[in-house]
């Protein structure tokens, strides 16, 4: 490709902007192309996001990026040349399986360079899956959210190492940060939970949904506080949006009053203050029994200093050290076999069980290990670290000294 003379600008496509994810990504390097001085674009449907993309320099692109009608598909293709041409994008960078098709044709097209980010495992079966799938790994470059789906990429799709990017997904450093977070933020969250001052929380935040592993959580905190002092002043939060889901909320709170657990293990719903509930936590579980294509919520609960629970399974064990793997003097949480709840449990005891130095120790190294490896400043700059492979330009370098100008860490590995 001939070397970009103008300033860059790069065509982000998602269906929506509600929550996520490939959502937040998608806001963060709008950010940081617009710190680099390039111009961003966002085709989207919308959503509750939208707002952060325009205050972060982002233009909006009204399209119907979620349909899946092949003709209606065709047709984006048709609009999205146009508005490559018309506004010489340089790369069009697909986020959803959808669209993506969509962007394809209108690259291939155009002769525009098109990059793709494979957010998710995604089901595979049959033969139609697998073929609509296999549009996130055509692109010239495919961003890969892990070491776990950059595996799963190359094996299911065959796509050369060569064109594939293991980009790990950040955290906002900033915002996820225990120093920035007041004592009354986490009393409010503790007296809206119903919590006591004197009790230690066991968090779960997850969406409420099957494969999250809500129930395997309940068994767990049923046999600790059966085996009698470990769980002594231990409440166990689950916190997440039912999303609807009313017949499994239900069966979560027969199991619950089943093993006599009112009070103790609590569905608080959807939490406004993640940063605040991580703080609060003495412990934050990720029990999911489907792979998680990253474990973002690893990430940001290490960053506040708290210890996490993790499911062997997916991305999550990426994102954090243990003894057994790593050494004791490393180690930031633990690492349990999916569906175990007498293993969760026993986890959950040992880290119940730490003391106040111990506990400490373990949050000071957490939130090291999440600064070292998951930084957003980090996966922003590895991002458009493959814009500049696409175009020969220089946006890492205006990015960076973008940063140094404003004061902002810059880190250059």
């Amino acid at each position: 490709m001939n070397s970009i003379i103008h300033a860059a600008s790069v065509l982000q496509i998602i269906p929506r902007l509600d929550t996520g994810g490939a959502e937040l990504a998608t806001v963060e390097i709008t950010e940081a192309l617009t710190r680099a001085g390039a111009r961003a674009f966002v085709m989207s449907e919308g959503g509750r996001m939208a707002d952060d993309v325009t205050r972060a320099g982002g233009v909006i692109v009204p399209f119907a990026a979620a349909t899946k009608n092949p003709a209606r598909m065709i047709a984006n293709a048709v609009r999205l040349a146009r508005f490559v041409r018309d506004t010489g994008v340089d790369i069009i960078h697909a986020r959803s399986r959808a669209p993506a098709w969509s962007a394809l044709m209108a690259a291939r097209a155009t002769g525009t360079a098109f990059v793709t980010t494979y957010h998710g495992a995604y089901g595979n079966r049959g033969f139609l899956k697998p073929l609509y799938n296999s549009v996130m790994a055509r692109g010239d470059l495919v961003i890969a959210n892990s070491n776990f789906t950059g595996a799963l990429v190359a094996e299911r799709h065959a796509t050369p190492q060569a064109r594939i990017r293991v980009i790990q997904r950040g955290v906002d450093l900033t915002r996820f940060d225990p120093a920035a977070i007041d004592a009354g933020r986490i009393a409010s969250l503790r007296k809206k939970w119903g919590v006591n001052d004197g009790a230690r929380i066991v968090l779960h935040p997850a969406r409420l949904t099957g494969w999250k592993g809500q129930s395997d959580v309940i068994d767990a905190a049923a046999r600790i506080f059966r085996a009698g002092s470990t769980g002594e002043g231990a409440v166990f939060i689950l916190a997440g949006d039912a999303q609807g889901r009313a017949a499994y909320v239900s069966m979560l709170e027969r199991q619950i009053a089943s093993d006599g657990l009112e009070g103790r293990v609590r569905l608080v719903g959807h939490c406004d203050d993640m940063a605040a509930a991580y703080a609060a936590a003495h412990v934050t579980l990720i029990a999911s029994t489907e792979p998680e294509a990253f474990g973002r919520t690893s990430a940001e609960a290490q960053a506040m200093g708290c210890p996490v629970i993790v499911t062997r399974q997916g991305a999550s064990p990426e994102t954090l050290l243990t003894a057994a793997r790593d050494g004791a003097e490393a180690a930031t949480g633990w690492i349990v076999p999916v569906a175990a709840p007498a293993a969760l449990a026993n986890a959950i005891a040992e880290a119940l069980s730490l003391s106040h130095r111990d506990r400490a120790a373990m949050a000071a190294r957490a939130r090291a290990l999440v600064s070292e490896r998951f930084s957003s400043e980090e996966m922003k700059r590895q991002t458009l670290a493959v814009y500049d492979e696409c175009l020969r330009s220089a946006l890492v370098t205006a990015f960076d000294d973008a940063g140094d100008d404003a004061g902002a860490p810059a880190s250059r590995r």
